[in-house]
């Protein structure tokens, strides 16, 4: 089984009552609402990705100004000619605030939407796990940047 880690950055952008979302196509084309942010590029700085990834996929500038938490899951996926990949994503999400720019969606990219949505909707949207995660921790600032794995 080949083991994959994958390292990824996000924000959470809130602005009064709304939250800045994304949304993802998945390779089958499912769509599902997602907070911008995505993988690390070898050597990039985790707030750097964070920061590139916003604007990639909603046009905006944004500013980091605080560390959240960290997420970390594990998923075992079918690969080419019958065998699995053991894949581990590490999540770094961030606080960020918006400082320039305008919503547009990403183009060739892996979202094909950006959105300002209400928080109040947030729990009726088709999303992943990690919109959650990270309203979560924005939320309830777990001292150590994450929930218990039993929790």
């Amino acid at each position: 089984m080949n083991q994959e880690l994958r390292v990824a950055a996000y924000a959470v952008c809130v602005q009064g009552e709304q939250i800045l979302l994304a949304r993802w196509v998945a390779r089958d084309g499912t769509k599902r609402w997602t907070l911008p942010g995505g993988g690390m590029d070898h050597g990039e700085d985790p707030i750097d990705t964070a920061v590139r990834e916003v604007e990639e996929e909603t046009g905006y500038a944004a500013e980091m100004t605080a560390l959240l938490g960290v997420d970390s899951i594990r998923r075992h996926y079918p690969r080419k000619l019958g065998s699995f990949a053991d894949f581990q994503g590490l999540r770094i999400i961030y606080e960020a605030r918006i400082t320039g720019g305008s919503l547009r969606p990403e183009t060739d990219g892996s979202t094909d939407l950006a959105a300002w949505c209400p928080l109040d909707t947030v729990r009726d949207l088709d999303r992943v796990e990690l919109v959650d995660t990270g309203l979560g921790l924005w939320r309830e600032r777990p001292a150590l940047g994450r929930f218990p794995a039993d929790g």
